[in-house]
């Protein structure tokens, strides 16, 4: 594939690092999908690198552009940073895009109107679903998004929803799940749920997956225009590792994550049994939902 990425990304050595060649469009390629990434983790250059990881799977040519909140100070993420690879919404606002993917933020545990970039994330949902021709809401994003749009409300998990869950597919023939088996696998890492009863209320959604274990996992609106996940199908294998032993280094109440290491065993390694399904996932998100 060919994407056009901001020059010297720290990604394009990592992704190569993996024998994942990245090639950059030139100004003579032939026109390119434009994709626009709202990055709101803390660690961007993980992230981004995820994201870029599973665009890079397309056969399409495409250009991804990296947005940030204006006013959001980040601490995990060098200024030098930022100020090399990201734009602020001001500043793309009036360019097309194709399509639109916001991750997952560390705010789940606040309400929604206490974070305080809420007032500029709606601005952008707004405009998102005006302009854009299809939009992916991730974790907590999703969960925002949908409370923006539909008012649904997300609840606290008494325990984190944490690991690698088993999922079904609710509605056949949605191209978004085209060659997905009747069973797939997707990590999840998060305190707060939105619930089915919920969605089901609202004529304007539909929900596409769940699981048993881990509840409500895509939902959709407007024929896929806005599309609203609940995991993080972008994670990299060691992601879930990292957090878990975060979190034990900090002496917080984390349990293993389910389904992750072989045999429930850390020295035996990780089971990975999700990156099909988000190459498929974004792929088909790709073909059917943003590709003119």
């Amino acid at each position: 594939m060919a994407i056009l990425l901001p020059p010297h990304l720290p990604a394009i050595n990592l992704l190569r690092q993996e024998d994942i060649e990245i090639d950059y469009v030139t100004l003579s390629s032939p026109p390119v999908l434009k994709i626009a990434l709202l990055n709101l983790m803390p660690v961007k250059p993980t992230t981004e690198t995820d994201f870029v990881r599973l665009l890079s799977a397309s056969p399409l040519s495409m250009q991804l552009d990296l947005i940030k909140i204006k006013n959001h100070i980040s601490k995990n993420t060098p200024e030098s940073h930022l100020q090399a690879f990201y734009k602020n919404f001001e500043d793309v606002c009036h360019l097309h895009y194709d399509g639109l993917i916001v991750t997952g933020a560390p705010v789940e545990l606040l309400a929604f109107e206490k974070v305080h970039y809420w007032d500029e994330l709606c601005e952008i949902f707004d405009w998102a679903h005006r302009q854009i021709r299809s939009t992916l809401y991730i974790c907590w994003a999703a969960q925002a998004a949908l409370y923006h749009f539909y008012g649904v409300p997300k609840y606290p998990l008494a325990q984190k929803m944490f690991g690698i869950f088993p999922h079904h597919i609710h509605q056949a023939g949605v191209p978004l799940f085209r060659g997905f088996d009747d069973v797939f696998f997707a990590p999840h890492s998060r305190h707060t749920e939105i619930r089915s009863a919920d969605i089901l209320k609202i004529p304007e959604l539909q929900l596409l997956s769940e699981s048993d274990e881990s509840g409500v996992y895509v939902v959709m609106a407007d024929k896929g225009r806005d599309i609203f996940i609940t995991g993080h199908s972008e994670y990299a294998p060691e992601t879930l590792h990292n957090e878990y032993m975060r979190d034990l280094s900090k002496g917080l109440s984390i349990t293993m994550p389910k389904n992750y290491y072989v045999n429930d065993c850390i020295d035996k390694g990780i089971s990975v049994r999700w990156r099909a399904h988000a190459n498929l996932l974004f792929s088909n998100w790709l073909n059917y939902y943003v590709l003119p």
